[in-house]
C-alpha cells in the first residue's frame, strides 16, 4: 500500500516559439496543470494536462480549483488503487477529463516506481515498434503553410499534419501549394478541426483525393457524428474522429454507427490511460487504426502519450509534436527526441520524467 500523503497543483506557462493556429483557436502560450502526488511510502508521482476549452471545456484555472477537490478526496487512500482512486474522481464530479487525466498519469507513475516497471509495460506494452511523430504545420496563408512544410521535410520528419477547416477555395488551394512545395513522396495527413460542414466535407474531401492524404480529422462538427457515417461513404479519404472520440463510450457508439475510419486518442480527452486503454481494446478488436495525439502538454504528459503508443499493435499514428513548439524545456529524464522524428521512451520504472526542481519552485502552486 502507498498511501497519498500530499498532493500539490502547479501552473504551467510557456511560451511558443511561435503562435499554432486551428480552425478553432490562435494559440501562444502554454497554460498546463501539474499534479505530484506524494505518499507516505516516499514515492513521488508526477502528471500533467493541458486543458483545451474548445474541445475538453476546461482551462488552467478550471482544472487548478477542480484538481483541489481531487487532492482532498484522494489523501489517505492507497495510489495503488488506481481504479478506485478514478472511480471516486469520476463519482464526485462528471466530465472534467483533463484534470483527471493529469491525476491518472501521476497515479501510474506511483504505480510503475512501485512495481519497478517502465509505464509502457505496466501496462502490457512492449518495444516491438519504432514510434515516429509527425510535426504539424498550422493554419495560415496558403505561402505560408508551403514554406513551413518545406521546413518539415528538410527537418526530415517521415509525415506532415496540416490545419485546415476554413473553407473550400482556400483550404484545397493551401494543400496545392504544399504539395507543389513538398512533392508527392511524403505522407500528408489533414485536420479540419471541426471547420467544414457536411456538404463543404464532402466536396473539399473529394477535391483533395488527388493529393494523396492519409485521413482527415474531425471533418465536421462533433455534434454532428451521426453524419460521419454518410460522410464517410463519399470520402476517398480515410475519416479520424478526434473531438467527437472523447472517451470509451463514444468510441463504441462510433463503431456500432461504422462512422469513421480510425481514432484519435488523446489522454486529455479520454480521462487519462486507463480510459485510453478501454478505446485501443474496443479499436483492435473493431479492426480501427488508431493515432495517439495530445493538445499542448510538455514534454512530461507527451511521454505518457508515448508509452500508451507501445501498448497496442492499432496505434499506427504518433502526433507528438507539441512539446517542440515550447520556447522552454522544463523537463527532467522523459521521452527523447532523436533525428527523422523518431520518439524513444525512458525505460526506468514509472514515467520517467518529473519537473526540475528549480522551475517548480518558481511556478504559482497550491498544496492539498
Amino acid at each position: 500500500m502507498q498511501t497519498i500523503l500530499d498532493v500539490t497543483l502547479y501552473k504551467l506557462r510557456i511560451p511558443l516559439i511561435e503562435p499554432f493556429i486551428t480552425s478553432l483557436a490562435r494559440e501562444t502560450h502554454v497554460n498546463n496543470v501539474l499534479v505530484r502526488i506524494r505518499t507516505a511510502g516516499g514515492l513521488t508521482g508526477f502528471g500533467e494536462c493541458s486543458p483545451y476549452m474548445p474541445v475538453n471545456g476546461e482551462s488552467m484555472d478550471t482544472c487548478f480549483i477542480v484538481g483541489q477537490y481531487f487532492g482532498r478526496l484522494l489523501k489517505g487512500r492507497d495510489a495503488l488503487d488506481i481504479e478506485g482512486c478514478l472511480r471516486e474522481m469520476n463519482r464526485l464530479i462528471y466530465g472534467n477529463s483533463s484534470i483527471k487525466s493529469a491525476f491518472d498519469i501521476a497515479l501510474h507513475d506511483i504505480r510503475g516506481q512501485h512495481d519497478g516497471l517502465p509505464l509502457y509495460r505496466l501496462l502490457g506494452g512492449k518495444r516491438v515498434k519504432v514510434l515516429e511523430t509527425d510535426y504539424t504545420v498550422s493554419l495560415d496563408t496558403a505561402e505560408k503553410m508551403a514554406a513551413d512544410a518545406v521546413k518539415v521535410k528538410s527537418a526530415g520528419y517521415p509525415s506532415i499534419k496540416v490545419k485546415l477547416g476554413e473553407n473550400r477555395k482556400k483550404d484545397v488551394e493551401r494543400i496545392r501549394r504544399i504539395r507543389e512545395a513538398v512533392g508527392d513522396e511524403i505522407p500528408v495527413s489533414i485536420d479540419a478541426n471541426q471547420g467544414w460542414d457536411l456538404r463543404s466535407a464532402a466536396r473539399i474531401l473529394k477535391d483533395l483525393e488527388k493529393f494523396g492524404i492519409t485521413h482527415c480529422e474531425e471533418p465536421i462538427p462533433r455534434w454532428d457524428f451521426m453524419n460521419l457515417k454518410k460522410l464517410r461513404k463519399k470520402s476517398p479519404i480515410p475519416i479520424m474522429a478526434d473531438e467527437s472520440c472523447g472517451d470509451h463510450h463514444d468510441a463504441e457508439r462510433l463503431i456500432r454507427l461504422k462512422a469513421c475510419d480510425q481514432f484519435n486518442i488523446k489522454l486529455g480527452k479520454t480521462g487519462g490511460l486507463c480510459g485510453a486503454l478501454k478505446i485501443l481494446k474496443l479499436a483492435e478488436e473493431a479492426g480501427i487504426v488508431c493515432q495517439v495525439g495530445a493538445f499542448m502538454e510538455s514534454r512530461l504528459g507527451m511521454t505518457a502519450s508515448a508509452h500508451l503508443a507501445l501498448c497496442s499493435p492499432a496505434v499506427k499514428y504518433c502526433d507528438f509534436d507539441t512539446p517542440l513548439m515550447h520556447a522552454e524545456d522544463v523537463v527532467e529524464g522523459g521521452l527523447i527526441y532523436k533525428p527523422n522524428g523518431v520518439v524513444e521512451v525512458p525505460d526506468a520504472p514509472g514515467l520517467g520524467a518529473q519537473i526540475s526542481k528549480e522551475r517548480l519552485e518558481g511556478m504559482e502552486r497550491v498544496d492539498v
